[in-house]
């Protein structure tokens, strides 16, 4: 990033995102850093930076941070924890106006241009090519990327089994059929499933995942013939969420879970700096088809996260047509846009029912959906009951397998929006 922007400082653990996309609405570039990471450099900050918001500073560590962060020589301004969401945005909207000189460039069209820039600097006459998961992330980097180096990059679906219902053809059609894109679509369910077996430590899929995915492009890139590169769908929000330490929430497959001897001599990630906002206004600006920019988002490890315990294929088939029910019926009413994201999940639980006048013993399934604005913090949607009872009714009437549907209302935090 050659011009300078508003560096966001952890100090709390709730409002800094939201701090950091208030920066970015003002065309500012923002960036989030931990204290203790800021603190480590805090001479060097000015030549990255034009101000310092200390994020959530309660009244006891206010002047000692103050004057910790004086070294930087930058403007601060220091929120305590008990300002009004609309206070603060003021405050801040003040700040980076009035008080730094932080240069008002975040724009798409700069964004494009500066990336395109870079990944053409990085590849130069050699190729790429970009794992898709069928998630917005990733496609909206490929087609960013496919902008800068054209027909250099390949694109490989990975069909591993776990994604949602008919989507794997979804995909394949938008990219083959209305981009014109060097497309390779993998069958790869059994290599994955595989692998999954008898694993249910959410952290151990997401990692053998990540890593069957690197050695599955790999393998490709091998058949394509010396691609140097491997473009992925890394957004800010993951690299967040994948710092490790004491505070590790989960680990992304394409960041936390990379394996260290990956072949690749290089690796593009050319949202790496966007919220998930920021993505989607990205897709359309590049002229992506609606129905892939507001694809519902979609986690990298797929099904394998949104079914708790062991994945097998018994439990996906359940799980895909549970999920895509309540889809359905999102989308019926009207609500598919309101939503931030949506999805059904199956639990390892297992409850007494009644089908057809007979005991059953089946799985519990459970419904999210939440509301956000940068996928940071969510609040959970409050669907119309009648809504969840045509849900729950169908589900259990037409898939077998499920015996007891519930609706979850946890916020993140406390919880995730991924239930693993």
């Amino acid at each position: 990033m050659a011009s300078k922007g508003i560096l966001v400082v952890e100090c709390g653990d709730r409002r800094q995102q939201t701090l950091a996309r208030d920066i970015r609405e003002l065309e500012v570039y923002s960036e989030i850093m931990t204290k203790d990471l800021a603190l480590s450099q805090v001479a060097d900050l000015s030549s990255r930076f034009a101000g310092i918001i200390l994020a959530e500073v309660s009244d006891d560590d206010r002047d000692r941070l103050g004057e910790e962060f004086t070294a930087s020589g930058l403007p601060q301004l220091i929120l305590r924890d008990e300002a009004s969401e609309k206070e603060t945005k003021a405050l801040v909207q003040n700040f980076v106006k009035n008080q730094t000189r932080a240069d008002a460039n975040w724009t798409l069209d700069a964004y494009v241009e500066r990336q395109v820039q870079a990944i053409r600097q990085q590849v130069g006459d050699r190729r790429a090519i970009c794992g898709l998961s069928g998630g917005v992330d990733s496609s909206v980097a490929a087609t960013l990327v496919y902008k800068a180096i054209g027909q250099q990059l390949t694109l490989v679906f990975v069909d591993h089994g776990l994604m949602r219902k008919n989507e794997g053809d979804q995909v394949e059609a938008v990219f083959r059929d209305q981009l014109g894109a060097n497309f390779i679509r993998v069958n790869a369910q059994d290599r994955f499933l595989d692998k999954l077996a008898g694993v249910t430590d959410p952290e151990a899929k997401r990692k053998i995942i990540g890593e069957e995915f690197i050695r599955v492009f790999e393998d490709e890139a091998a058949e394509i013939g010396e691609a140097d590169f491997l473009v992925q769908g890394t957004i800010y929000p993951d690299v967040l969420e994948s710092q490790r330490g004491d505070k590790l929430v989960k680990s992304h497959h394409n960041v936390g879970g990379l394996p260290e001897d990956i072949e690749f001599q290089g690796i593009i990630e050319p949202l790496r700096e966007l919220f998930k906002d920021e993505v989607r206004q990205l897709g359309t600006h590049l002229g992506l088809p609606e129905e892939l920019v507001w694809r519902q988002p979609f986690p990298g490890p797929g099904l394998a996260v949104r079914c708790l315990g062991e994945c097998t294929r018994e439990k996906l088939a359940i799980l895909r047509d549970a999920d895509a029910i309540f889809r359905e019926e999102i989308a019926a009413a009207g609500l598919a846009h309101e939503l931030s994201q949506y999805f059904a999940v199956l639990t390892n639980l297992r409850s007494v029912g009644v089908r057809n006048g007979e005991r059953t013993y089946d799985y519990v399934l459970a419904l999210r959906a939440i509301k956000t604005r940068d996928f940071m913090t969510a609040e959970w949607a409050r669907l119309p009951y009648d809504l969840l009872d045509t849900v729950s009714r169908r589900i259990t009437d037409e898939v077998a397998g499920v015996s007891r549907v519930v609706y979850e209302i946890t916020g993140k935090p406390p919880a995730t929006i991924e239930w693993e």
